[in-house]
């Protein structure tokens, strides 16, 4: 039977070692390895709802539109909703990873409600910036 796939957006991240890249986004921040495929440096992973693909750089068919310079990704951040920052924040410090921002606390305004997440930023191998947050709850909004 074959697996399902439930993201409509999957980011596929060009990246300088597959290998390396798997050791941050798999052991340390918890995702799974959908599939693999060793020959082509390419790997499709999971966690929860969150897809992305990994792609080394210089094997297979890398779309490249412009010239890439370190830090990749300047410009986008990906946000990844899970149920608690905690284990993340402590994993990485396991792991010797230090974070772009400490967690925090933040409300966003939402039409008539806030929401509120409790959120950090950390860069992954390539320097792709990651916002890792879990969801703190809506109230309304203060007048």
């Amino acid at each position: 039977m074959a697996e399902t796939f439930d993201s409509a957006l999957v980011p596929e991240l060009l990246v300088l070692d597959v290998e390396r890249s798997l050791v941050f986004w798999r052991d340390v921040c918890g995702f799974h390895i959908r599939y693999l495929r060793l020959e082509d440096r390419f790997a499709y992973i999971s966690l929860g709802s969150a897809h992305l693909m990994l792609e080394q750089i210089g094997i297979g068919r890398n779309w490249i539109t412009g010239p890439l310079e370190a830090p990749l990704g300047r410009g986008i951040n990906f946000q990844i909703t899970v149920p608690s920052i905690t284990p993340l924040v402590s994993a990485l410090a396991d792991a010797g990873i230090d974070l772009l921002m400490e967690p925090e606390t933040k409300w966003y305004r939402m039409g008539n409600e806030e929401a509120g997440v409790e959120q950090f930023l950390v860069t992954d191998p390539d320097g792709y910036l990651v916002r890792f947050q879990s969801s703190q709850g809506r109230r309304p909004l203060a007048r």
